[in-house]
Parts: C-alpha cells; sequence; structure tokens
C-alpha cells in the first residue's frame, strides 16, 4: 500500500509539473470525437496496410512471449479493453507503436536494443499508455477537421511509414494532420512516460528500467547521426526527459523488482541469431560469445546459429545442455521440436511436442509445431484439423491462414486451400483477390449445400463491403 501511495505521489507531481497536458475528461467528448464502429473501422484499416505492406516475424514462439508479457502488464495499467492485437515486424531498427483498436506494435529490434525484460517492459507500459489516454481520439479531438475521411488518411499513412520504414510516408501526409500530431506528440509522450512509469513498478518491475532505456535511446540517436530511426523521430529523447525518469525512481527508494527473465534471454538471443546478415556469421559471433560468457542467452543463440546453418545435432546439444537446467521451460522445449522436425526427425518430434501438449494443452507454439510436424508425417487432415482449432481463437492471424491454406494444397483440398486464401487476402485489405479466391472455391463446392451457401455468403459480404467503400 505504501508503495502505491508513493507512486501516485509522484505521479501527482508529474502532472503538476507538466500542466500543458490535459487528462481525458470524464463523459462522452473524448469518446465523441470518434465513435466504436469508427475506431473498428479505423484498426482494420491500419492493420491491413501493415500485413500487406510490412515485413512480419512469423514465429509464434516470439508472438506468444510478446502476447503473454503485454496482457500481464496491461492488468495493472488504465487499459478498459485488453482485446489486443500484437503485431511483430520483422525489423532490427528500434520501433514500438500502439494504434486505435488495441493495436500494438514491437519491432525485433526492440529485443535487441533492450538490454532486459524490464527496459523492454518499460516500452510496451509506455505504449498500453498511449491508449489507456486515447492519444489518437484527443488529436482528432483537437484537429479543426474531424471527420473520418481525414482519420482514415491519418491511420493510413501512419501504417505506411511503419510498414516501409519511411518516416516520410507520415511526415508527406495532409499539413492539417502532420501539424496536428506534431503539435500535441511531445505533450503526450510525457503523458505516456508518467502513466508507464506508474504501471511499470505496479507490475513489479525494476524503477530504473525507463530511464536505462531512455538511456539506450540517447546513445542511438547520437549513434545514427543523421539517419534517425523512425521511433526516435516519433519518441524524441531529451536529457530533461531522462533525468525526469531516473529521478521518479530515485524517489521510490531501493525497492528492487524484476530485472530480467529466462525467457527474455532466450527470446533476444534467438533474435540476435536470426538477425545476423549471413548465417554462417551468426556461428562464428555466438561461438565467441558462449566461450567468453556461457550463459543462457549465448547458449541458446548459439543453438539457433548452428541450426540456421542445418548443423542441427550440434544445436540439439546446445538446447539439451538448456534442457537440464530448465527442463519445464516451454521455450526450450518447443525449439527442441522445431530442430527436430527441420532435422527430418518427424517421430521425435511428434512423440516430444505431444508429450509437452500433455502439460500445457492448446499452447500455441506447440500447437503450431505439432501441425508442423504432421505435416512432415504428411498426416495433412490431422494437421489441417489442429490448424482449424487454433483459427477458432486466432482467426485474425494471416500467417495462419496462409499455412492452412499450403497444408490444404497438399492435402488435395483444394477448395478448402481457395477459401483459406481468401481469408489471407481479406485480412491484407485484398479484397478483389479474396473474390477470385471465393469464386474458384464456389465452383468446387456445387456438391456440398452447405458449403456453398456459406461461400456464396461470403461473396455477397464482401461485394456488399467494396460498393460500400466506392
Amino acid at each position: 500500500m505504501q508503495k502505491i501511495l508513493v507512486v501516485l505521489f509522484l505521479l501527482s507531481n508529474f502532472v503538476n509539473a507538466q500542466v500543458d497536458i490535459e487528462l481525458p475528461e470524464l463523459g462522452d467528448r473524448v469518446s465523441g470525437a470518434i465513435s466504436e464502429a469508427e475506431v473498428e473501422l479505423l484498426s482494420e484499416q491500419f492493420l491491413q496496410q501493415v500485413y500487406s505492406q510490412a515485413a512480419l516475424i512469423v514465429d509464434p514462439i516470439i508472438q506468444e512471449y510478446s502476447e503473454l508479457l503485454l496482457y500481464r502488464l496491461s492488468e495493472t495499467s488504465l487499459v478498459v479493453d485488453r482485446d489486443f492485437t500484437v503485431i511483430l515486424i520483422d525489423d532490427p531498427s528500434l520501433n514500438a507503436f500502439a494504434a486505435p483498436g488495441g493495436i500494438v506494435g514491437i519491432n525485433g529490434g526492440l529485443f535487441l536494443n533492450a538490454d532486459n525484460e524490464s527496459q523492454f517492459a518499460s516500452v510496451l507500459c509506455h505504449e498500453l499508455a498511449h491508449l489507456s489516454q486515447r492519444h489518437f481520439q484527443r488529436n482528432v479531438l483537437r484537429s479543426q477537421d474531424r471527420n473520418l475521411a481525414s482519420a482514415l488518411i491519418l491511420v493510413s499513412s501512419i501504417a505506411v511509414a511503419i510498414a516501409t520504414n519511411n518516416p516520410g510516408a507520415f511526415i508527406a501526409g495532409p499539413a492539417f494532420l502532420q501539424q496536428q500530431s506534431l503539435r500535441y506528440s511531445r505533450a503526450f509522450e510525457r503523458e505516456a512516460d508518467r502513466f508507464g512509469f506508474e504501471n511499470c513498478v505496479a507490475s513489479g518491475y525494476d524503477p530504473k528500467a525507463m530511464g536505462e532505456m531512455f538511456e539506450n535511446m540517447a546513445a542511438l540517436r547520437r549513434f545514427y547521426g543523421d539517419n534517425i530511426p523512425e521511433f526516435l523521430l516519433t519518441h524524441p529523447i531529451s536529457s530533461t526527459r531522462v533525468s525526469d525518469a531516473f529521478n521518479a525512481a530515485d524517489q521510490l527508494g531501493d525497492i528492487g523488482g524484476i530485472r530480467n527473465s529466462v525467457n527474455y534471454r532466450l527470446i533476444k538471443g534467438r533474435l540476435e541469431a536470426d538477425y545476423e546478415e549471413l548465417p554462417i556469421n551468426a556461428i562464428r559471433i555466438f561461438e565467441n560469445k558462449v566461450n567468453t560468457n556461457r550463459n543462457i542467452e549465448n547458449i541458446y543463440g548459439f543453438s539457433r546459429a548452428l541450426s540456421l546453418n542445418g548443423r542441427f545435432e550440434e544445436s540439439l546439444i546446445q538446447i539439451n545442455e538448456l534442457l537440464d537446467m530448465y527442463p519445464k521451460n516451454l521455450i526450450l522445449n518447443t525449439t527442441k521440436v522445431e530442430i527436430l522436425r527441420e532435422s527430418k526427425k518427424y517421430e521425435e518430434a511428434l512423440i516430444l511436442v505431444n508429450e509437452q501438449l500433455e502439460i500445457s494443452p492448446k499452447n500455441y507454439p506447440l500447437t503450431i509445431e505439432k501441425a508442423r510436424v504432421l505435416r512432415g508425417l504428411e498426416k495433412t487432415i490431422a494437421a489441417e484439423e489442429i490448424l482449424r482449432d487454433t483459427l477458432l481463437r486466432r482467426n485474425s492471424d494471416p500467417s495462419l491462414w496462409f499455412l492452412l491454406s499450403e497444408i490444404q494444397k497438399d492435402n488435395l483440398n483444394v477448395a478448402g486451400y481457395h477459401q483459406s486464401r481468401a481469408e489471407y487476402f481479406i485480412l491484407l485489405g485484398q479484397n478483389e483477390r479474396a473474390l477470385n479466391e471465393l469464386q474458384f472455391a464456389l465452383k468446387l463446392s456445387q456438391d456440398n449445400f452447405q458449403t456453398f451457401e456459406i461461400i456464396m455468403t461470403k461473396i455477397n459480404n464482401l461485394r456488399e463491403k467494396l460498393n460500400k467503400r466506392i
């Protein structure tokens, strides 16, 4: 209780020190700026732009870790609707973002630049604060042009900037949108810092983490010179911002807190190996690292590097060493299944993945690994059933629809293949291509009345949607 009171006291001091910040008003004024239906439309368009243009990290292990951490952090945040969509951008530069509708994006580079989980969590808490304080809606409220079309242009330009890692795509947008966004962005950043700090501490993380992350960002800013990454443009770092974060932590005293976790270190090692430009170089780099410091991050990164180069037996030796230390760790067990599968030891992989699913039923990474193992065993009907079950819980993930379509193609389920490809294209906003796929599926389903009706309904709904946007 005393800790919570101290944090609230600090927060009130922050608010008083920055009197130019307006907190969201109670009632419907902010909500009235943009309706829930409009937020849903904006988030849909944003996702379509990112999914269709950005390189994404399609890695269930990293996806699961990121989602679980975000949900855990959200429990101590002020976010009311915790129906999040987590997007992992395959880009080694530092970036994270929040968008309307509970969208949180994370670049692979955030893992590379955050030294530990507490620093990583501080960035996610900052982004959650943007959502809880409804910064996008408040930007619209302040704008002289509050119509939906303008908001769609803004969201679209932001999405393109993120997807292409080109801040100019946003800056080149309409002048009034640029002016409004830049005018309030720094004020909103300070607000997100304060609420993010409170959330980070309430979640049990080290209060110094945010200041340390700011220092990392400031060092990056100096390193890049004039070629500033997008995140550092939208999250400018000043000496005042760094000192404010450390001062807030100092006022709490030495209360400790989470610094790191085994899982974060594993994910960091995985991505460090993945982002080496030449896989062969990753072996040399991690071999040097483990010779210098044989810690879990380096051992796991070394195993990943060996696996990426097809040296599966050596990779398994490293993973087994880690499993001796952490036998129940899901990331390590899933990785072992992954290596066994990639080395075509399908029967051994199936035994292990079934053992792990007995302990952790419906676990996402394990479930996808099982589907892939079954595909390797040419048990494609069983693999298809697993993916269909998974899509009941994750039906807005384009990568899953794509994987299902590939397995259906192996299974000679041609109608199913076209239906799944249609779902994939719908999520990418490519509705004409989706219609073409559905037309193919319809022709192949003449003898199945129920499937025919489902596809026909989908076609009619899609045509209606297209007509509304013309």
